[in-house]
């Protein structure tokens, strides 16, 4: 993981960014329904992990906007080739605990490295590693099917991108809706950045499904 620092001379959005970073609350996001129909169907039939499936093509959806790989610091921008996710995982108290994934490698890989990860990481406790400026913050309510979702930041130039999802709702023709909410700091991401996250996510669940549904089950993918 490696970053760049911006030219802010010529980054055209300095008044935004300007003016944005003098907000007491200067996140912006949404919520949309993606259909995760194929997904879901081919991770059944394969005993496949599907939160860790939809976080692949949720991470691989977000880097592929530039604007959601960009962090400030100090007065200026750096932007990140990549950002690894930092999810939580539900531990068997109740309390949860933060796993860090890296998500550029093969579909199996990924499923077999991750669910390694999330074993090991609930044996930590709530500690994270120390350098989380470049990372995607990732949650899940997988209890309720929402319309909306508040999420707490940090304060400051803290900027983080947040993304989250609920539980799926499979209706009548068979299709399955599932929330999923973004959450960006305004002086790098505008509406229309978010717009092209959920464009490439709906291609990265569609590569993902296809790729789930042809091959074998690797050892360990199987829970959660």
């Amino acid at each position: 993981m490696t970053w760049r620092t911006l030219d802010m001379a010529a980054y055209k959005r300095q008044a935004h960014f300007d003016y944005f970073r003098s907000l007491p609350w200067p996140w912006v996001g949404t919520t949309v329904e993606v259909e995760v129909t194929d997904l879901l169907g081919a991770c059944r039939r394969q005993g496949y992990s599907f939160f860790l499936s939809f976080l692949h093509a949720a991470a691989l959806a977000a880097d592929s906007v530039p604007q959601l790989r960009q962090r400030i610091r100090g007065d200026g921008i750096v932007e990140y080739d990549q950002c690894p996710t930092s999810h939580t995982e539900l531990l068997a108290d109740e309390t949860y605990c933060y796993c860090t994934l890296r998500h550029h490698m093969p579909f199996l890989r990924y499923l077999a490295q991750a669910e390694e990860a999330r074993q090991a990481c609930r044996k930590n406790g709530i500690e994270e590693e120390d350098a989380v400026e470049g990372m995607y913050f990732v949650s899940s309510l997988p209890w309720l099917s929402y319309t909306a979702l508040i999420q707490p930041v940090g304060g400051g130039d803290e900027s983080n991108p947040r993304i989250s999802w609920g539980k799926y709702r499979e209706g009548a023709d068979g299709r399955a809706l599932m929330p999923v909410s973004v959450l960006a700091h305004h002086a790098l991401v505008d509406e229309i950045h978010l717009a092209r996250f959920y464009e490439n996510l709906t291609r990265e669940i569609r590569r993902t499904a296809e790729e789930a549904r042809g091959s074998g089950t690797p050892k360990g993918a199987r829970s959660g």
